[in-house]
């Protein structure tokens, strides 16, 4: 597939997925969208690549949101489809086997805070803003806005963002556990590619098996998702990276991590 929205790279194992329309703020469009998913499938079948991140074009947008225009067009059946295939994207994108930062270097807005909702931890640049505007637009967030937001929040900070649609800036997102880290915008990208490397430079398998563990575990109890991390914890002994690991550490060495699923 061709891309014209967004822009693939893959670089010392660490691909970076920016969505390039800057003339819009890089707001989702439906080709955006399937652009968007066929890479994150080529990336998730790509046992090289071991960590990914997305960030926007330009100075002042990661994702502004959808198009807005579209939702004229929409009867209620059409809605459903339309929010279903961006859960199914978010889904995807969450359940991704390697590492994903959301390198937010702007508006996360909309769609766009659900797309950096989706990935596994977010850092922002100063500038940064993000909000789930929808309520604004007589509807509510449509691509799991209303339940990841709950979930890394909290219910009470969710309800009155969602609520009001309020924006809130990095600074504000980072108190709240929405961000993990704040830089300027000029080391925004160097501080996300700096920990992109050293999560690529752990066990693959270790690495995947902590992903799966937490995601899998968070929405269960916690006898379940103990249960979770002990088949996750076995599951590292099948690759000789464990073997590696503990070796490295008993000779004081940097440990030389295959990635294998096989001895």
């Amino acid at each position: 597939m061709e891309y014209n929205n967004i822009v693939v790279q893959v670089k010392e194992g660490i691909a970076t997925i920016t969505f390039n329309r800057p003339e819009v703020l890089n707001a989702l469009s439906a080709e955006a969208l399937k652009e968007f998913s066929h890479a994150l499938d080529k990336i998730n079948a790509d046992e090289d690549i071991r960590a990914l991140i997305l960030t926007g074009a330009g100075e002042k947008s990661f994702i502004a949101g959808a198009d807005i225009k579209q939702f004229l067009t929409f009867n209620t059946l059409k809605a459903k489809s339309f929010s279903e295939m961006g859960h199914s994207l978010m889904n995807k994108l969450q359940e991704l086997l390697i590492p994903v930062i959301a390198a937010v270097n702007g508006f996360a807005l909309g769609g766009g805070c659900e797309v950096a909702l989706a990935c596994d931890f977010i850092y922002a640049s100063e500038n940064a803003m993000f909000g789930l505007p929808e309520i604004t637009l007589g509807i509510i967030p449509g691509f799991g806005g209303t339940q990841r937001l709950s979930r890394l929040i909290g219910m009470s900070m969710a309800k009155e963002m969602i609520f009001t649609g309020k924006m809130i800036p990095a600074a504000e997102a980072k108190d709240i556990g929405l961000a993990n880290r704040v830089c300027s915008q000029e080391k925004l990208m160097d501080e996300v590619i700096k920990t992109a490397k050293t999560m690529a430079s752990k066990g693959k398998v270790s690495v995947r098996a902590a992903k799966q563990a937490i995601n899998n575990g968070m929405n269960v109890n916690l006898a379940t998702g103990c249960s979770i991390e002990i088949d996750a914890f076995a599951l590292c002994f099948t690759s000789p990276d464990a073997k590696e690991g503990t070796l490295a550490f008993l000779e004081k060495r940097k440990p030389d991590f295959k990635g294998s699923l096989k001895e």
